[in-house]
């Protein structure tokens, strides 16, 4: 070989070298979270763009990001660098897997979503990164109804009804307004907030003396509630036509009222039981696999991506809302500023008590939800017996159970195999 020959050979490998060692410097992002073409560009092109290294963002759909996942695990090594996904995805997997991020500095304002993110370890198995939810929403001309003494960011349930009672009693109608439509996410309300705030779980407790308790609560709830409701889907439109002053429903679906006329109302908190202030996040965390090509650096990332301006970015992003304390701008939605709030008011609160999405019940989620919606509709509307529909509804829930084997969610305790109805 001639010197010349030597030389190009010597050169081309050096170059195909610091190609390796490029793309090794790239972090890769593996997320089944902003997945719509729009989204993942937003984080690829605004969010990730501030990082001080360089961030490859991947978002796959859960079955593919599990695989890859799985496959790295087992070979031993692997070049993901950074995992995100729901809490739901990171349940199902052996903590083993992932790096221990308790020394990482960085975590939720919110104690609740800490706890969770330990997934049944003693340290933090992965980092809060987003998050979404229900809220409250009412129009201010309902706050002079308040009861005295009464803190909208802090309320109970019985204050709840208090309210609505005071409001239909001033005005001489109902005007409280529950998405119980045919597209309304009620069984929302009573897996994520009326159980866990009653009975501190929504399967094992499902028939318990205390979620008596609940449906009774929420009985008198519904005397001071616009009949219509079983109409309502959306209820920005009700907030919006007047037909409710005070209302529960997801942040998303009262965009449209507090971006039209942001001046008349106001967002606010879910109400506190016996057991909490039951509410129900769509929590959405980081982690680090343990087959991580460069574990220092995917740990500079989570940390970027808990950063108030980065958290800003992602809720411009994605429209998750951040885990910690921020400013929020003012250029936001209107909707988005005051949702926000309400959102890291409820969740970081010392009562919160998360009541997380169903989870494990593959092609069976909607005969689960249908369980509640039914006894909904039997105690509720029917007024039957509530003993008597817990019972029933109890049988058809355990054979859901069983059948899909899912184990329990918070706030349920956990369980070996299937969670019971106890």
């Amino acid at each position: 070989m001639t010197s010349r020959k030597k030389l190009i050979g010597a050169v081309s490998g050096a170059a195909i070298l610091c190609s390796a060692v490029a793309a090794q410097a790239d972090v890769l992002f593996w997320s089944t979270q902003a997945r719509p073409v729009e989204e993942a560009q937003a984080m690829r092109e605004t969010v990730l763009s501030g990082f001080d290294g360089s961030v490859d963002y991947q978002a796959n759909e859960d079955g593919p990001w599990l695989t890859r996942f799985q496959a790295e695990v087992k070979a031993g090594s692997g070049s993901i660098g950074v995992l995100g996904a729901l809490h739901g995805n990171f349940s199902a997997i052996d903590p083993a897997t992932l790096v221990d991020l308790d020394d990482l500095g960085v975590a939720s304002a919110s104690e609740s979503f800490n706890d969770l993110a330990k997934i049944g370890t003693d340290s933090l198995q992965y980092i809060p990164w987003m998050q979404a939810s229900y809220i409250m929403a009412a129009n201010k001309e309902a706050l002079q109804y308040l009861p005295e003494g009464a803190d909208i960011d802090a309320l109970s349930y019985d204050q709840l009804i208090e309210w609505a009672a005071n409001v239909h009693e001033a005005v001489g109608q109902p005007k409280f307004g529950f998405p119980a439509g045919p597209k309304g996410l009620k069984h929302r309300f009573f897996q994520g907030y009326l159980y866990p705030s009653f009975t501190d779980g929504v399967v094992r407790t499902f028939a318990s003396p205390e979620a008596v308790t609940a449906w009774e609560k929420f009985v008198e709830l519904w005397e001071h509630t616009n009949p219509a409701s079983t109409n309502f889907s959306f209820m920005q439109e009700q907030l919006l036509s007047g037909d409710a002053w005070i209302v529960f429903e997801h942040t998303s679906r009262l965009a449209q009222a507090f971006n039209e006329r942001p001046d008349d109302f106001v967002a606010f908190p879910a109400p506190a039981g016996p057991t909490g202030r039951g509410f129900m996040p769509v929590l959405a965390g980081v982690a680090i696999p343990e087959t991580a090509p460069d574990v220092e650096a995917s740990k500079a990332l989570v940390k970027y991506l808990l950063e108030p301006e980065t958290q800003i970015a992602t809720l411009r992003a994605t429209s998750f809302f951040p885990v910690v304390a921020v400013d929020l701008p003012d250029d936001l939605p209107p909707a988005v500023k005051a949702a926000g709030d309400a959102v890291a008011r409820m969740s970081s609160a010392a009562d919160a008590n998360p009541g997380l999405l169903p989870a494990g019940l593959g092609d069976k989620g909607g005969d689960f939800n249908r369980v509640y919606v039914d006894t909904f509709e039997r105690i509720v509307l029917g007024g039957q017996p509530i003993e008597r529909v817990l019972e029933d509804q109890k049988k058809r829930l355990a054979a859901i159970m069983e059948e899909t084997g899912a184990p329990c969610w918070a706030p349920d305790a956990p369980s070996d195999g299937p969670c019971p109805v106890e």
